[in-house]
């Protein structure tokens, strides 16, 4: 399956304007265009927006780590934001920080066009077999 036809089956994703790179189980790497519809006043892009992307992002993640027939949810966030976006692309970058039987945790750095650190989120995601 094509990398933005798994971004397609994510319809809140797909609304944001997500663009999926990369997904292998040590890197997920994906971007998000500045535009009007996800930012707050003064043209920023809302943080809201941006944990939006970092979460999905995570996720896929652990979904590439997940053992056959498995699901993920996420079951925490934290997000520490650095700097705005007031234009651009960020790029997210996730990697896998613990692989285990019943949860993944993974760090997803977002970044501006420049390389700037706008924001890192690490999450925790539960590992749901098949059949939950």
């Amino acid at each position: 399956m094509d990398a933005n036809e798994i971004i397609a089956l994510i319809p809140f994703a797909a609304g944001l304007g997500i663009q999926l790179d990369e997904a292998t189980a040590a890197r997920v790497v994906g971007r998000m265009s500045w535009s009007e519809q996800v930012c707050t006043t003064g043209g920023i892009v809302h943080g809201g927006a941006l944990m939006a992307f970092a979460d999905t992002i995570g996720a896929l993640c652990a979904a590439v780590n997940l053992p056959p027939g498995a699901g993920t949810a996420t079951i925490e966030s934290k997000t520490n934001f650095f700097r705005a976006v007031r234009a651009g692309e960020v790029t997210a970058t996730c990697v896998p920080l613990h692989v285990g039987r019943s949860t993944i945790v993974a760090q997803t750095n977002l970044t501006d066009d420049q390389g700037r650190l706008v924001a890192q989120t690490t999450q925790t995601q539960a590992v749901l077999p098949a059949g939950d």
